[in-house]
């Protein structure tokens, strides 16, 4: 390998956390030109990431319990055989903070970061009330990355002919975390605009993953017209989709940063679960809604801010 350094980026995920990091990687390769960059993240990223432009290799991260030690010890030793002469933690969380004891202290990487012994502390107290984006891009700052660029899914390619879908269509994320339903709009809420979809000549197209198979079959069998791609679909294939869609709407949930980032009309549902000025996908095509108990937000209302 002819290089001059190496670089280790730490991002984990959700989906969503991984697409806001993706101008973040582009801004750290411009930075590191001719570095050989891997980035370390969890098993359902590891294909995705593979076609990266701004990664050279992607490390899957088992994110190993505190009990098992062989595979604690594995970790250990891949990162201290990297040779890596600086790591943005991304992550910037609590297992990744602790990631930076696994160098030795004469051998420790410059890092990027909130870890204790850090050498390019991200020290501003007020961190965690910031958006992301605008976090993330303080952090680089700090180490020396002054333009970092918006989100960018550009570089994603697939085929989504097997689907057969009809144009125009509009992608909607009926779901979202499992463990916090509250963050849901109400199921039947999405039977009815679907509906009133069908009755403009769009097609609603449902997307999400294993957990949503479930919520969208039963919306789907009191629609005829609506297609049903829950965990039918790729990563790539999901960007694909959000870039030829009319538009696409759901709720605060991975796929609906992915088709942010497409740069099609938007509109994103919160509760008082979360927090948009925090996390909320941005665009000059993207439309925030917030009602702290999503089944006091109707679907007139929703459907007004459609384009």
């Amino acid at each position: 390998r002819m290089t001059t350094e190496n670089i280790l980026i730490i991002r984990h995920g959700a989906l969503g956390d991984l697409v806001q990091s993706t101008g973040p990687f582009r801004a750290i390769r411009k930075h590191h030109p001719k570095a050989y960059i891997t980035l370390l993240t969890t098993p359902p990223f590891v294909v995705f990431m593979g076609g990266c432009p701004w990664i050279d290799e992607v490390w899957q991260d088992l994110r190993p319990k505190w009990f098992q030690l062989i595979d604690w010890l594995h970790l250990r030793q891949r990162l201290c055989g990297g040779g890596f002469a600086r790591v943005y933690d991304l992550q910037t969380s609590s297992r990744s903070s602790f990631y930076i004891h696994a160098f030795f202290n004469n051998k420790r990487p410059e890092w990027s970061g909130i870890a204790p012994g850090a050498t390019h502390l991200h020290a501003n107290l007020q961190r965690d009330f910031m958006h992301t984006l605008d976090r993330q891009a303080e952090q680089l700052k700090m180490s020396g990355i002054n333009d970092v660029p918006d989100p960018d899914l550009s570089w994603v390619k697939a085929n989504i002919g097997q689907f057969g879908l009809l144009q125009p269509y509009a992608l909607v994320a009926p779901g979202g975390a499992a463990h916090r339903p509250a963050k849901r709009w109400p199921a039947d809420y999405y039977l009815d605009l679907c509906r009133r979809l069908l009755a403009e000549s769009i097609q609603p197209v449902l997307i999400g993953g294993r957990d949503e198979v479930a919520l969208n079959g039963g919306i789907a069998a009191r629609c005829s017209g609506v297609r049903d791609l829950a965990d039918q679909t790729t990563i790539e294939e999901l960007v694909v989709l959000a870039r030829a869609a009319k538009l696409s709407i759901g709720n605060d949930t991975g796929p609906m940063h992915v088709a942010a980032v497409a740069g099609r009309p938007t509109i994103v549902l919160y509760s008082s679960e979360s927090d948009p000025d925090l996390c909320a996908p941005r665009g000059q095509n993207v439309t925030t809604i917030r009602e702290a108990n999503l089944s006091d937000l109707s679907v007139d209302c929703v459907w007004r801010e459609m384009p």
